[in-house]
């Protein structure tokens, strides 16, 4: 894939939800010839505004977080108690390297009850995360110099090329920052229709938090998520628990448990999709959110809003896997979808398919 090395380093930077400074950081050197105007609001959200032909409002967010941890005790032996910082699945930590970031980074283990001495009923369990702890390898007082309540803690782990795949940590949702700055990079010389604020928003993972403030401040009138999503593809699946799947195309987000998105905008990117001959499938996710949510809700008049989805394997464990293919396919939708938006009908009465039609001829979905 094109970039992969400016994906490792978004993908391998550290930043928690709160705690996003290191990843800002990058996101902002990789803003400079990008944008007409970049911005840090006091959340640290960063705001990059692309100037379009005319005045209306679109805003691209990608959540800049990732999921982590935070340290809340150092017992007597130095071993180091955490709280999970988002949803984790806890079944994934046992024996995993992580950097816990006090007065300079430390690299620990996650440890837990050894299977060795563990009771017969005890083996057939999940192993909750309150019962791991972090062990650097230091005594207490080493300890007590480097590591302090409210330290973040990160995942330790690279990103590498696994066929024609990519995989480690934090693909949810670096992988999206990725995609927002790529798809500025290819208007750096091309004239958009509308202003464009790409959003690189905070602490999405604790409960959209940064979205909804930015938002607030931009008042879209369009509004496209950019996250990733599941991609349950994988032997023991049925065909209707996969959600997507992987290599298949970028996927466009009908609803989740947050939002349903905006029956125009489905279609509109549908049919840019089916136009421009990019692969595409559809996305229903039962449960969980992300930013599309706050950009329907949160803007004096909401927005039309929908979103663009990357499927993605081993969701919120140590390591995830993306289809490179599949990226490469998001930014080609999310550009296409820009560059459109004022070829299309937005009325509320136009007959895009949104089933209220008797004459309406059944999508045979020959697009995907």
């Amino acid at each position: 894939m094109q970039n992969f090395e400016l994906l490792k380093q978004i993908c391998e930077a550290p930043g928690v939800s709160g705690f996003e400074r290191r990843i800002r950081n990058r996101i902002l050197a990789e803003l400079r010839d990008l944008a007409d105007e970049v911005s840090v609001d006091n959340m640290g959200n960063v705001i990059a505004l692309k100037r379009g032909r005319e005045q209306k409002r679109v805003m691209v967010a990608a959540h800049m977080d990732e999921i982590g941890f935070i340290v809340n005790h150092v017992d007597e032996k130095g071993f180091v108690r955490f709280l999970p910082l988002g949803g984790f699945d806890p079944k994934t930590l046992t024996a995993q390297r992580v950097v816990v970031h006090g007065r300079r980074d430390v690299l620990g283990v996650m440890s837990s009850k050894p299977i060795h001495i563990m009771k017969q009923e005890e083996r057939t369990k999940v192993v909750p995360i309150s019962d791991y702890f972090i062990d650097l390898g230091l005594p207490k007082e080493n300890v007590d110099e480097l590591v302090s309540v409210g330290d973040p803690i990160t995942r330790e782990r690279d990103l590498t090329e696994i066929g024609n795949c990519v995989t480690g940590k934090s693909l949810d949702n670096r992988v999206s920052v990725f995609i927002l700055l790529e798809t500025l990079r290819r208007f750096q010389d091309r004239e958009l229709p509308y202003d464009l604020y790409a959003t690189f928003t905070v602490q999405e993972e604790v409960g959209l938090r940064g979205a909804m403030g930015s938002v607030g401040s931009i008042d879209p009138d369009f509004g496209f998520g950019l996250d990733v999503t599941i991609a349950y593809d994988v032997p023991g699946s049925s065909a209707r628990e996969n959600v997507t799947c992987l290599g298949e195309g970028a996927a466009i987000k009908v609803l989740d448990g947050s939002v349903i998105s905006d029956y125009r905008m489905v279609n509109y990117l549908k049919e840019t999709a089916k136009r421009e001959g990019i692969p595409a499938q559809l996305e229903l996710l039962p449960a969980g959110g992300t930013d599309t949510a706050a950009l329907q809700r949160y803007g004096k008049q909401s927005s039309i809003a929908g979103a663009i989805s990357i499927p993605l394997r081993n969701m919120h464990q140590v390591t995830e896997m993306a289809s490179k293919q599949d990226i490469e396919h998001c930014i080609d939708l999310l550009v296409a979808g820009l560059a459109g938006l004022d070829n299309y009908d937005w009325d509320f009465t136009a007959a895009h398919g949104d089933g209220d039609h008797p004459d309406r001829k059944q999508d045979s979905f020959d697009w995907m």
